[in-house]
């Protein structure tokens, strides 16, 4: 199956390293598409409309502001649309592109290491075999997950954004290791295969995170300390905080 991308940005990138093959890409910045295709082989088109003709599965992203003006420049030359722009719903996806089929997925950025988790938009409308095609394709790179449409910026707030969510938490953990006196290097080593460590664990014991937690919690030890003072700065507030502040967009 021949991917077309239209957009080479971070997603894009994320994406088509974790599919490990070259691609038909068309960029707005063509420095960007060309960067791509000479890490991954494949060939940068000089429209969107070629690219349409060209591609089996047109993945759109770009900006989600450039719905209108890019479905204008595809025409109807597209044979599917799978958009995996944020914000922009199955409705306003076939208001843009008529009778075109379209898909909605929302991936996360580790798609690249083949486990980013996608969310795909129930569709009871949807043409089954672009359907199909688009859960084979985004299954190569993780687990797929199938929400209600009305579920997905919600979703987006737990898997598409998290990532950053993690970053931040695994960057926090380091500075307070060199804080303590562990090299950065070390405490960067630290951190992240005990993030990886403890994912697998949550994973393998399906997602009971209370026993995880008792597993490692003495009465009166160190981590029922560090547990309190996390509970005492906030740390669920905050990233309820940051579900909302993603759900009022």
């Amino acid at each position: 199956m021949q991917i077309g991308l239209i957009g080479a940005g971070n997603m894009a990138v994320a994406l088509a390293r974790g599919w490990g093959e070259p691609v038909l890409v068309h960029d707005a910045f063509a420095p960007r598409a060309e960067a791509l295709v000479e890490e991954l082989g494949g060939e940068v088109v000089a429209s969107n409309a070629e690219l349409a003709q060209r591609a089996d599965a047109l993945v759109l992203c770009h900006k989600p502001a450039g719905l209108e003006r890019v479905a204008t420049e595809v025409g109807g030359a597209a044979r599917g649309v799978i958009s995996i722009l944020g914000g922009v719903s199955l409705a306003a996806l076939r208001a843009a592109y008529g009778g075109t089929p379209v898909v909605r997925m929302l991936p996360s950025v580790p798609v690249e290491v083949r486990q980013g988790v996608s969310c795909h938009a129930r569709d009871s409308g949807a043409d089954e075999r672009l359907q199909e095609q688009a859960l084979a394709l985004f299954g190569r790179v993780g687990p797929v997950v199938t929400v209600d449409e009305a579920q997905i910026d919600a979703a987006m707030g737990l898997m598409s954004n998290a990532p950053a969510y993690v970053a931040l938490i695994a960057e926090a953990q380091i500075d307070a290791g060199v804080r303590a006196g562990i090299p950065a290097d070390v405490a960067g080593r630290l951190v992240g295969a005990n993030l990886a460590g403890t994912a697998a664990l949550l994973q393998a014991r399906e997602m009971d995170t209370l026993t995880v937690r008792r597993c490692v919690t003495s009465p009166g030890g160190s981590t029922a300390r560090g547990l309190a003072a996390l509970e005492r700065a906030g740390v669920r507030a905050a990233f309820d905080d940051a579900m909302q502040a993603v759900l009022a967009r």
